[in-house]
């Protein structure tokens, strides 16, 4: 009997986090509900309460829907919108704590491709080594920069 191999490649990505914004973001974003409740109670108290939560739960949902994913799939780092493939990308350098806070401000390269996000401490910076592109480095926020910084890695090989 002849064992047949699956030519499929693995497509499951190496690496995938929602940068979903922080708890905090999210409790100021539902408070908007008790607000909205408020100048409605006038047309009804009923009416104002449903609406006060219809609003808190739709801008929690869009809050955490709306935010830029990370990933590592296929050769390609996409960061939110973007995407580079890998075989551009030099050695991934990841930081937390002060050389985070560094990567992120003082040392932010002025025509490097930025996608930073309040709350999250991680960040990862990785060289841009295509001659072509005048974009010189990524700085990605990230909460995981050494798992993402390893499936860069990875994809490389």
């Amino acid at each position: 009997m002849r064992l047949m191999q699956n030519p499929a490649t693995d497509t499951r990505p190496h690496y995938r986090e929602r940068l979903a914004p922080s708890l905090w973001l999210l409790v100021t974003a539902a408070l908007a509900g008790p607000m909205v409740s408020l100048i409605f109670v006038p047309v009804g108290s009923t009416f104002a309460l449903i609406l006060g939560a219809a609003v808190s739960a739709l801008l929690v949902l869009a809050f955490v829907a709306l935010a830029p994913v990370v990933s590592v799939e296929d050769g390609v780092l996409r960061a939110g919108r973007a995407h580079i493939d890998v075989r551009y990308l030099g050695e991934p350098l990841a930081l937390t704590g002060e050389e985070a806070r560094q990567a992120r401000g003082p040392e932010l390269p002025a025509r490097g491709w930025h996608l930073i996000r309040g709350g999250i401490d991680g960040v990862i910076v990785v060289p841009n080594i295509d001659e072509d592109d005048p974009v010189v480095a990524w700085t990605v926020s990230t909460r995981t920069p050494d798992r993402l910084a390893a499936a860069i890695r990875a994809s490389r090989r």
